[in-house]
């Protein structure tokens, strides 16, 4: 959407920094970040692993700063590292963390950040971001506040893990239990189905003496869909920007990131992530996973991604708003003007839905609310007016190590 199409005036003289941390060079959320806001005319900046993914070939990018990280980095080397890239920068700036480990970096060092080096970011409880992240504190956070989530076991030994399977009803699936794990060697390799008693104490053999996972409830795909929500909060964690839709493929399927979906209204769900997110008082943007179990009929929340989602821009208002230019105008001191999501709208990941629709098709899956057509569809890489990334992702699809770079690319 160019700039003279839209009903509001974005400050362009404050600049956004979009901040990563780990390698997974293929991240759409960023480039549609960088375009979302670049077409409105504000300065972009981008950290980048080296300068030839998609994102830092974007037109909309006025500069990337190439800072290849682990995420195993001690957290104060971090926090230098992006105030050195703020003193270039030389202007305060609106952070666009992409993961958790900046989300939580950013929340935990915020005093220096906004400080030092004159960053502008949501301000909330600093440990907050690192509890939504962790199943184990999303999970203590929903029962506390009655918001349904799966039965779910955080088994802190061996025996722990053996008393779990003499009583548990299978199958269950285990995951990581803290976000960060990833950066390390996981005990399981993303979300892992898990048939039986003897299945699980084989898989606990290899999980040391300390299990670092989450053992949980299985929902059936055929009794279940998937929702999502995105939203804004303010600083008074109140809803300047709210989205819901519907994920109808992801890659793994029904266990990866989204590959395809639609925008559905959905006001029972908006409402109860609203009602969470006030009662926790959290601010900024974010990317809420959630399953209708439709044996109860109730809406279970399975992630809380205190960032942007790598599908934000399915999501966009009558008046042009997504959740990434509300936070630049609300930071900015900017209204963000209101209006209802537009529907039927689908976003598309070129380089996984194809995939992913060939094994939903062999497995005969439908979700029920997705649209039979849609209105209008978002690329994740493929734009009119910035075809660069998306060349640039092919180009690295099709290297020898692509296998890896989609294990390492995490992003929602």
């Amino acid at each position: 959407m160019a700039s003279s199409a839209v009903p509001f005036a974005v400050d362009r003289s404050v600049p956004a920094l979009v901040v990563k941390i780990g390698h997974y060079p293929l991240h759409h959320g960023g480039v549609g970040a960088i375009r979302s806001l670049g077409r409105l005319g504000v300065p972009m900046y981008a950290v980048t692993e080296d300068r030839w993914t998609p994102a830092a070939l974007s037109r909309y990018l006025e500069r990337a700063f190439v800072w290849p990280t682990t995420g195993s980095e001690r957290p104060e080397r971090l926090v230098e590292g992006l105030l050195r890239i703020g003193r270039a920068i030389g202007r305060p700036t609106v952070l666009l963390p992409t993961d958790e480990e900046a989300a939580v970096l950013i929340a935990e060092h915020a005093d220096r950040l906004a400080g030092e080096g004159g960053f502008l970011f949501p301000r909330a409880e600093p440990e907050l971001p690192r509890r939504l992240a962790s199943k184990q504190g999303l999970h203590e956070l929903c029962v506390k506040h009655g918001v349904p989530t799966p039965e779910a076991a955080f088994p802190d030994t061996y025996a722990d893990v053996k008393a779990f399977a003499a009583s548990a009803r299978f199958p269950v699936v285990a995951k990581n239990r803290e976000a960060f794990e990833r950066r390390k060697k996981p005990a399981v390799g993303g979300t892992t189905r898990i048939e039986g008693p003897r299945e699980l104490m084989e898989l606990a053999r290899r999980w040391g003496p300390r299990p670092g996972v989450v053992l949980q409830e299985y929902l059936p795909r055929e009794d279940a869909e998937d929702w999502i929500v995105h939203g804004y909060f303010d600083s008074r964690s109140t809803p300047l920007a709210m989205f819901t839709g519907v994920k109808v493929r992801s890659w793994p399927p029904h266990a990866g990131m989204t590959a395809c979906a639609y925008v559905v209204e959905n006001e029972e769900l908006a409402r109860m992530a609203a009602q969470f997110v006030q009662r926790i008082g959290f601010s900024g943007i974010v990317d809420l996973d959630w399953r209708l179990d439709r044996r109860d009929g109730r809406y279970k929340l399975l992630d809380f991604n205190p960032r942007m989602g790598a599908q934000f821009r399915l999501f966009e208002s009558a008046a042009g708003i997504d959740v990434v230019r509300a936070q630049h105008l609300d930071l900015t001191g900017r209204a963000v003007p209101g209006a209802g999501q537009r529907p039927d709208r689908r976003f598309t990941v070129e380089n996984i839905d194809l995939p992913a629709l060939l094994a939903y098709r062999r497995s005969g899956y439908i979700t029920p609310h997705a649209p039979a057509r849609a209105s209008g569809t978002e690329l994740a890489w493929a734009a009119r007016d910035d075809m660069k990334p998306f060349f640039t992702m092919l180009a690295r699809s099709l290297r020898p190590g692509a296998a890896q770079l989609y294990r390492l690319w995490r992003a929602k």
